[in-house]
């Protein structure tokens, strides 16, 4: 981006460098229908907020819908404004010319319901009470999530997707939408995902939910804007990154390299001081948690965190993969990463041999690195190649 000051009301195209979409500005999709969630209560309308790169064609038929992960949402490229320029976090992957390239599609990216970066959840107010919803708010699901994503791509005249594409949770979603809307979703690409966790990331989730609920600040839910559990926050925050992580890259990053300057937050406490920040590593986990704790909103991790806990397509399709794969029409590409340990290759995989089985026109990509579960939102070239491959392969 160009430093000098530029008028804001010149459009995107003008602003952005070769490559990238540039300035982007959130847009609210209000619903005034009543929506129906999974838990049997019913919204009396919604709120999503989201982003769009690139141009919707004549036809309506090259959209593509990114679903983000747990701690993302609807910014997943370009920047806000020439003061803020932290680009989206996709950035890497979506704009002219690159792997999702916006010169020929339309890309959406929708805050999921239950969020809390300008869609309706846990932190909106609850239009009876006045107050924020907090525990009021229904126990949303990924397709409670998905079924609202529809209702925004109907408004803004998509007729057929073109693909569903995430990581994570986001792949979860991905995979739901091919479910859910057969006719409508021509290709899914799920990446780091799961069709459902195992039980050592449930244990990972309940360690972070259970340090927000016992933090005395938490209130059942009950907290001011601003505040709350801001300590079990962080602390959540900090122990879901380590996940995001591997052994090999935190080595590599970290090692057991010492900090040089005691920070400024150190106890003057001689007995306390004792447990201060000695390595780099946990000077960057308390960044993670504070730099956390400033956008995002407790409950909603809690919601969330329950709707990837509660994701078993098996379960909910009569008992097998095979059967909840049986409505998905969509040509599907599921990429997994060798160093995942999170949603590890094998879960990966597992989707794929499902759609085999069922008769779907499914692939299987295994990228190897040494950078973890968030391996799908680093830079890696071989990643933007098998994106687009998929994205432009006609069927």
């Amino acid at each position: 981006m160009n430093d000098a000051a530029l008028d804001d009301e010149l459009p995107a195209d003008t602003l952005a460098e070769p490559g990238e979409v540039g300035l982007v500005e959130p847009r609210d999709f209000v619903s005034t229908e009543p929506f129906g969630c999974e838990d049997g209560r019913v919204l009396p309308g919604f709120t999503l907020r989201y982003e769009t790169y690139g141009r919707l064609n004549l036809a309506g038929d090259n959209a593509v819908l990114v679903c983000h992960a747990l701690s993302g949402d609807h910014h997943c490229a370009g920047i806000h404004s020439l003061a803020d320029r932290k680009p989206g976090w996709w950035n890497n992957l979506i704009g002219p010319g690159k792997a999702v390239d916006t010169n020929s599609l339309f890309v959406v990216c929708a805050n999921v319901l239950g969020g809390c970066q300008g869609s309706t959840g846990p932190l909106s107010p609850d239009p009876i009470t006045g107050r924020p919803y907090g525990l009021a708010f229904p126990a949303v699901t990924i397709r409670d999530m998905v079924r609202s994503q529809k209702r925004l791509l109907d408004h803004l005249g998509v007729k057929k997707l073109r693909c569903a594409l995430g990581g994570s949770m986001g792949g979860m979603q991905a995979l739901q939408w091919g479910i859910e809307y057969p006719d409508f979703c021509v290709k899914i690409l799920a990446m780091a995902t799961t069709a459902r966790e195992g039980a050592q990331a449930i244990a990972f989730n309940e360690v972070g939910r259970q340090a927000i609920l016992q933090d005395p600040e938490w209130n059942q839910g009950n907290y001011p804007l601003g505040g709350g559990p801001r300590v079990g926050l962080a602390i959540a925050r900090m122990m879901a990154h380590i996940t995001y992580l591997s052994d090999a890259s935190m080595d590599r990053k970290f090692g057991r390299r010492t900090v040089k300057e005691r920070p400024a937050s150190a106890s003057p406490d001689p007995a306390e001081a004792v447990f201060d920040v000695n390595f780099e590593v946990q000077s960057y986990l308390r960044y993670q948690g504070q730099s956390f704790i400033n956008r995002f909103d407790a409950n909603t991790y809690l919601y969330i965190t329950r709707a990837i806990d509660g994701f078993d397509l098996a379960a909910s399709h009569g008992g097998t993969l095979e059967a909840a794969f049986a409505p998905v029409q969509a040509e599907t590409l599921v990429v997994g990463f060798t160093s995942d340990w999170l949603f590890p290759p094998e879960q990966n995989r597992a989707i794929v041999l499902a759609l085999q089985r069922a008769g779907k026109h499914a692939s299987y990509a295994e990228l190897a690195t040494d950078l973890g579960h968030d391996s799908f939102l680093l830079e890696s070239p071989e990643l933007y190649a098998l994106v687009s491959a998929f994205l432009n392969r006609r069927g």
